[in-house]
């Protein structure tokens, strides 16, 4: 029987995996099909990581996180190339880890890290400039655009949020939605609507997406009446919601093995502990996630040593 069971490879499974075996547990197997590291590999530009920074050239994600591997599995962590398909509780109160080709293994504890992925908006050169022009998170990359102008795609509170955060940063920041009305919270409509740095393009949506190899250069909108406009900018962010990647944790009756809101994402306390004991989650898949490494690492860190106090409080 394993220690720990952690599922998912980027920075909150990874980390969860170092404090989980330095602290003192045995059998600790880390499941991702591919090599850990997670979404923020395929970043660019690494530039909020602390005491992480390199100017010329900026760090990417993928060197970032190329030594966060061998150091999390210096104290024991293994790591299996095997998709989960579930999990579950047994009726002895321990956790079953179910794996593709039939197989299982049974576990006291498990953490839960497999994130959530941005849903794409489906235009032409979405997937062409992802990352050369075209991103899901202005944390992330809005420094990039500093006194330039930017587009939003999106009408929920993360779009007006995040185009918020950007008119702090960019000169003017162009939301594109589809409607003229919104889905975000009224205050969070208002703010928006008064700052002066934010203009509104509604009842239209992003055809294409256009650059050469330097990156984008711009977007082709088109009007609901038909009109079609061409916007000149070098950022396009793009918040259309998430998919929250919970499917571990969806039992063969269509329920969640533990309590999740409306939106599929893992109801966590501070303690990253879910509604069921010995079952936590770390990183995006929970409530409220920032979506930054910083704060996945945060998780997992938090999210490995309840692990380790569980096992010791009940003498599994």
């Amino acid at each position: 029987m394993l220690d720990c069971a952690i599922i998912g490879g980027g920075p909150a499974g990874l980390t969860a995996g170092l404090y989980t075996t330095r602290g003192g547990l045995k059998e600790v197997v880390m499941y991702e099909m591919g090599m850990p590291g997670g979404q923020i590999t395929q970043s660019s530009e690494i530039e909020n990581y602390p005491g992480v920074f390199r100017e010329d050239p900026p760090l990417t994600g993928m060197e970032l996180m190329e030594p966060w591997p061998k150091q999390c599995m210096h104290f024991g962590l293994k790591h299996e190339m095997k998709e989960v398909q579930r999990v579950r509780r047994s009726e002895a109160g321990h956790f079953i880890v179910e794996l593709s080709g039939d197989e299982s293994v049974e576990a006291k504890t498990v953490i839960v890290c497999t994130g959530s992925t941005p849903r794409r908006a489906g235009f032409k050169g979405e997937e062409e400039f992802l990352g050369r022009g075209v991103s899901t998170c202005a944390t992330c990359d809005g420094f990039f655009y500093k006194d330039k102008e930017v587009a939003v795609l999106g009408g929920g509170d993360t779009a007006l949020e995040e185009a918020l955060y950007l008119a702090n940063i960019c000169s003017k920041v162009y939301v594109i939605h589809r409607r003229d009305t919104f889905r975000a919270a009224p205050p969070t409509v208002e703010r928006a609507m008064k700052n002066p740095k934010i203009e509104f393009i509604l009842n239209a949506t992003v055809e294409e997406a256009f650059g050469d190899a330097m990156g984008l250069e711009g977007v082709k909108i088109r009007f609901k009446d038909g009109r079609e406009e061409v916007l000149k900018v070098p950022g396009l962010f793009v918040f259309v919601g998430n998919n929250v990647n919970n499917k571990v944790l969806k039992q063969e009756d269509g329920s969640f093995l533990c309590d999740v809101n409306e939106q599929g994402q893992v109801i966590v306390d501070l303690n990253m502990h879910t509604s069921v004991p010995g079952l936590f989650a770390a990183g995006d898949l929970r409530i409220e996630a920032p979506k930054q490494v910083v704060c996945a690492a945060s998780d997992g860190a938090i999210a490995g040593m309840q692990a380790l106090h569980y096992i010791q409080e009940n003498e599994l």
